[in-house]
């Protein structure tokens, strides 16, 4: 592939980029600041140039842009679905604060997952996306990324944290000092994890702390799964609600309150 080649095949990404700049009514060095990147790397990728997925990750949530399709866009449909595993073995082993784990050690963790939590604003009412968990070789750790979700703009992507001494693990994602945790079960023979996510939600005019239920379930084709906000009624409600509701009767987690 010739130099020109990547720049063509950016240009439709690049259009959106410039959109929604303007829309935003954001300059480059106001976009740098708002994704917390230099402004000579927004300036690289406003010309086209290489950029980490991470920086493209974060100037999507900042502008609302789907980050998926602007990733299909910038590298190629084949190459943005490829699994970063595939890309090249790199580091094997996460950092000490990480949990030291090596990459041989969490290859049942790779894949993608079915993510249940309850609405945090329509009762009754469940969400559900896609979460892919890949290993980084460039930062030797697990990688998470959401997808699919009903409000894309507040998706997240951070990395694993697997405490060797407990049975539960840390999906941490970090933008800006703001922080979301979700905190589950090990992987089990199903390939499900259970736990619980602790995050800022928006409330009328602020955003506020909450916390609820959470089940990964690792699924290999999501052509037929439903995701969305799905209410009851619908034909998928009761098989998640029981993969719910089975995080805090099975004991994976427990929500206090006083009373409670």
């Amino acid at each position: 592939m010739t130099t020109a080649e990547p720049k063509l095949q950016r240009a439709s990404a690049l259009r959106a980029i410039r959109t929604a700049m303007v829309e935003k009514k954001l300059t480059q060095l106001q976009l740098a600041d708002a994704a917390d990147c230099h402004e000579k790397t927004i300036q690289n990728l406003m010309h086209g140039r290489s950029v980490r997925d991470q920086t493209l990750f974060d100037v999507c949530m900042v502008l609302g842009l789907d980050y998926q399709r602007i990733k299909e866009d910038w590298f190629g449909a084949m190459a943005a679905a490829q699994p970063m595993d595939l890309k090249g073995e790199g580091g094997v082993v996460a950092p000490v604060y990480m949990g030291a784990y090596t990459r041989a050690g969490v290859d049942h963790y790779l894949g993608s997952y079915l993510t249940l939590r309850p609405s945090f604003t329509a009762p009754e009412t469940i969400v559900a996306y896609r979460t892919d968990i890949v290993w980084d070789p460039e930062w030797p750790s697990l990688l998470f990324e959401e997808r699919d979700r009903p409000d894309a703009p507040y998706s997240h992507r951070g990395r694993l944290y697997l405490p060797p001494s407990s049975m539960f693990i840390h999906l941490v994602s970090l933008t800006k000092g703001a922080m979301r945790m979700v905190l589950v079960s090990q992987i089990d023979q199903s390939g499900e994890m259970r736990g619980l996510i602790t995050t800022l939600n928006k409330q009328r005019a602020s955003f506020i702390p909450v916390a609820a239920p959470i089940v990964y379930a690792q699924r290999k084709d999501f052509a037929a799964i439903a995701l969305g906000e799905i209410k009851p009624g619908h034909e998928t409600y009761d098989a998640y609600r029981t993969l719910l509701d089975a995080t805090t009767s099975e004991g994976y987690a427990r929500l206090v309150g006083f009373g409670g």
